[in-house]
């Protein structure tokens, strides 16, 4: 499984690189400004402080975002085609931030705290919870509801999405790290900014790929998955 996965995750990703690779920039364009604003620092108490609060804020939003307009994007590509633009990608995709959000800080608190208990722990519930955000963008799902039923697609393929999470998440550390080391011959400011969006827009529209192509793999084809809803 995890290498069909990895083979139709790298073709998608050839075939429609500027739709991914445009649509993480889109906002990452903006987050790692901020980022880079932020680390470089203004020599000002209050105005790190200020640039720091809005980068974390565009971060929470921003990260989340981008996850449910990339899964959007896979769904939109795989019948080997093109059918919307980036910008609806984001439109369908904003009645669902509040319950993305909502299930993703919830989720991060509770894996984080996993790992600090010996890493196992954190290993399952990232494991069981991989699904969260193609299950609330793609069926509609609250953030409660989310959980429950990323765990339910996930019984009986433990190994094997553990298996597939490990494997990106060490490919996405190294590639954003070879990316990011490229640019430190920049200026500080625009080492931070330049080396960051570009690491960020060609790397995790990978990672976002195959784990939504693994939600279509582990979901039954007898309840394929619904349009978007407003509820939150």
């Amino acid at each position: 499984m995890i290498g069909e996965i990895f083979g139709e995750a790298f073709d998608l990703y050839k075939r429609f690189f500027w739709r991914f690779v445009g649509t993480a920039a889109a906002v990452f364009v903006v987050v790692d400004l901020l980022s880079a604003i932020a680390r470089t620092g203004s020599r000002n108490d209050w105005g790190d402080v200020f640039w720091v609060l809005l980068y974390l804020l565009a971060a929470l939003i921003g990260a989340f975002w981008v996850q449910g307009a990339l899964v959007l994007a896979v769904q939109d590509v795989r019948d080997g085609r093109i059918d919307t633009t980036i910008s609806e990608l984001y439109d369908r995709t904003r009645p669902r931030l509040p319950a993305l959000i909502a299930a993703g800080v919830l989720a991060g608190i509770a894996i984080g705290i996993g790992f600090l208990l010996f890493i196992v722990p954190g290993l399952y519930l990232l494991t069981i919870w991989v699904l969260i955000v193609p299950v609330i963008v793609l069926e509609g799902k609250r953030a409660g509801e989310s959980f429950g039923r990323s765990q339910e697609l996930v019984r009986g393929h433990g190994w094997s999405v553990l298996g597939l999470i490990v494997l990106t998440l060490i490919g996405q550390a190294i590639a954003q790290a070879i990316l990011i080391a490229v640019f430190t011959w920049l200026p500080r400011f625009f080492a931070a900014w330049v080396g960051g969006l570009i690491a960020h827009s060609l790397v995790i529209p990978f990672v976002a790929l195959a784990w939504t192509l693994l939600y279509y793999r582990l979901a039954p084809a007898k309840e394929p998955a619904a349009e978007p809803t407003a509820a939150v």
